[in-house]
Parts: structure tokens; C-alpha cells; sequence
């Protein structure tokens, strides 16, 4: 007898020390079921994307953004960047927005024409007459409604910046005229309406991701690109061959901020606000770095031997694409952005 009430007892100190371990293995939880067991507020990594280097004004920008976000929310937002294409070039990137598998990226926007074709409007050449009037235009009325299409895509726009004019940069002789790129092979973006700009004015077009880009270049893959002049001098365009460059201005490069609509979704409402109000106005900010810093790579480029020619007529370069300009297929829209300015 004495043997079974040991045997019940000690049985009731084994059950007592499972239950004791039981109730301490309680946790709390936030909205998207990560636990919590100390009961502090969850924070938020966000991480943003983008193809260019770390002393971009992309990058800059976004540092910019992610010091003011965590400021702002006390450390409950923090955004890691990733420049260089990292996580991805433009159009994954943007793809990864569409996912839910990226949170922020800024990017050009002719890779993001593959999900909103009616931004194709805004890569065709010479459509401003100058920074100034570009701007003007997406940050009015029009501008909004090009969001709105992004919104469908289950992106939510922020703010719009840009990558400064683009130009011709090539291996073999200066760019005076549509006849010098007879035949030229020349690096594009993935974008068809660039590729038959460039095919209208007798190049050999060859779209590729910049990151293989580089090397095309540099063993004579191609002969040239079209890019601002701040690419051509922090990617050191000028040890990948290329002697010359043509400051055609040919297109004004328009890029976008953009968050993930699944990420918007899953921030609580407090810090979704502050995230795309700080979005929202790093476009600005971007922009004016931009501007400043455009000079400074002309002057890099030419101290480094790369001969620029600036005194070209682009109206001959004009007239040759005319017939993309008759071929696009929002008429309307393109009609709209050419009254406004």
C-alpha cells in the first residue's frame, strides 16, 4: 500500500511539472502570427531594390527614406536596401512587387511597361521638351492616372523620379547623325518601343538586363548603349570601350518608387502611412540629386577621355522615329502629354 501512494505521488509531481511548463510556453501574437513572447510591438524589415550602385541617387534616396521611417515609427520599420541588383534586376524586381516577394523598389520605367503598357508612353523618344515639363506632367492629372494603372497590378506607386536624360555612347565614332548608327549594335532595355526607335534609325538594337550589359560591352559583344550620363560614369563606361558620347537627350528617363501591395497590406495602419508618405516624398529629393550630380559625371567622363559631343541637332533623330510615334497605341494619352507641355 505504502508502495502505491509513493507511486501516486510522484506521478502527481511529474503531471504538476508538465502542466508549470505548459503555461509557461504561452505567447503572444501580432497580426501576421509571428510571435512575440516578451509582449513588444513587432517590427517590420521592409527590404528595397534596385539596379544601380550604392552612390546612386536611387540608393540615396532610399537611404533618405529609411532613416525617416525608422525615426518616425521608433524602430518598428526598418528598410534594408539592396543596390546593384542584389535581389533581382528591374523587371524581376518589379515582378517580385506583383509577388508580394519584394517590398520597395525604384526602377526605370520600361521594364515596368511589361506589366503597365500604357507607361510605354513616357519611353518614347523626345516626348518632353525638358526636364521641367516632364515633371509638370506626372505630377498632375496625368501622372495620377498612369499610378492608377500600377495600382491594378497590385503595386502601389509612391512617388515618380527619374534617371536624367539618356544619351548614345558607342566604341567606334562620334554620333552626329541618324546615318552614324547605320549598323551600330547598340545595348537597350527590354522595352519594345526603344528597340524600334533604334531600328528606325538604322542601329542593331540588343536588348539585355544592364548587369549583362557590362560585360557585352566590355568583349565587344556590342558596340554601344544608350544611357545618362551619371551610368556611363559610375559603371566607368569608359573601360568597357566606349570612346564617345552623344548627348541626344533622346529620352527623358522617368523611374518610379513602388511599394508591394501584399506589404502595404500587412503593415499596420499607422506605420503603412508614414512608409508612403516618406515614398512619397523622396521623388522630389531624388530628383534634385540627380540634377546635381549630372554635371559632375560630364565632367568625370571627359577627364577620364571620353570625347562628348554636345552641340547636336536632334530634330533629324526626331523626324526618324516618327513613324513609333504613328504606331503607339494609346494615341489619346500620347496626344494628352504632347498638349500639356
Amino acid at each position: 500500500m505504502k508502495g502505491s501512494q509513493f507511486y501516486l505521488l510522484v506521478l502527481a509531481v511529474i503531471v504538476s511539472m508538465v502542466l508549470t511548463a505548459c503555461g509557461g510556453s504561452e505567447t503572444s501574437s501580432d497580426e501576421s502570427g509571428t510571435a512575440d513572447s516578451a509582449g513588444e510591438e513587432e517590427v517590420y524589415v521592409l527590404q528595397a531594390g534596385h539596379s544601380l550602385p550604392d552612390d546612386h541617387p536611387y540608393e540615396l534616396a532610399f537611404l533618405q527614406m529609411a532613416e525617416n521611417v525608422e525615426e518616425r515609427t521608433d524602430g518598428r520599420v526598418i528598410i534594408e536596401t539592396f543596390p546593384n541588383s542584389q535581389i533581382g534586376a528591374e523587371r524581376e524586381l518589379t515582378e517580385g512587387l506583383t509577388f508580394g516577394t519584394v517590398d520597395l523598389v525604384v526602377s526605370s520605367t520600361a521594364p515596368v511597361t511589361n506589366f503597365v503598357p500604357e507607361l510605354g508612353v513616357l519611353d518614347l523618344p523626345f516626348l518632353f521638351n525638358d526636364r521641367d515639363s516632364a515633371v509638370a506632367v506626372l505630377e498632375g492629372e496625368i501622372g495620377d492616372r498612369l499610378f492608377s494603372s500600377l495600382e491594378a497590378e497590385g503595386i502601389v506607386p509612391l512617388s515618380w523620379a527619374e534617371n536624367g536624360f539618356r544619351h548614345i555612347t558607342n566604341s567606334l565614332h562620334p554620333i552626329e547623325e541618324p546615318a552614324d548608327l547605320d549598323g551600330l549594335s547598340i545595348r537597350t532595355q527590354e522595352n519594345d518601343i526603344h528597340l524600334a526607335a533604334f531600328e528606325e534609325l538604322g542601329a542593331r538594337p540588343s536588348p539585355m538586363a544592364w548587369t549583362e550589359a557590362l560585360t557585352a560591352l566590355q568583349q565587344g559583344v556590342v558596340d554601344g548603349q544608350e544611357n545618362p550620363a551619371i551610368v556611363a560614369d559610375q559603371f566607368n563606361l569608359y573601360d568597357s570601350n566606349q570612346e564617345y558620347m552623344t548627348l541626344t537627350n533622346h529620352v527623358y528617363s522617368v523611374a518610379i518608387y513602388m511599394m508591394s501591395q501584399e506589404t502595404y497590406d500587412q503593415l499596420p495602419e499607422d506605420l503603412r502611412d508614414i512608409v508612403v508618405e516618406e515614398g512619397q516624398n523622396i521623388g522630389a529629393y531624388q530628383r534634385d540629386l540627380i540634377i546635381e550630380m549630372e554635371q559632375e559625371s560630364l565632367d568625370t567622363l571627359r577627364e577620364q577621355g571620353m570625347q562628348i559631343l554636345e552641340d547636336v541637332d536632334v530634330e533629324p533623330f526626331r523626324e526618324g522615329i516618327s513613324s513609333v510615334y504613328d504606331s503607339f497605341e494609346y494615341q489619346e494619352l500620347l496626344n494628352e502629354i504632347l498638349e500639356a507641355q
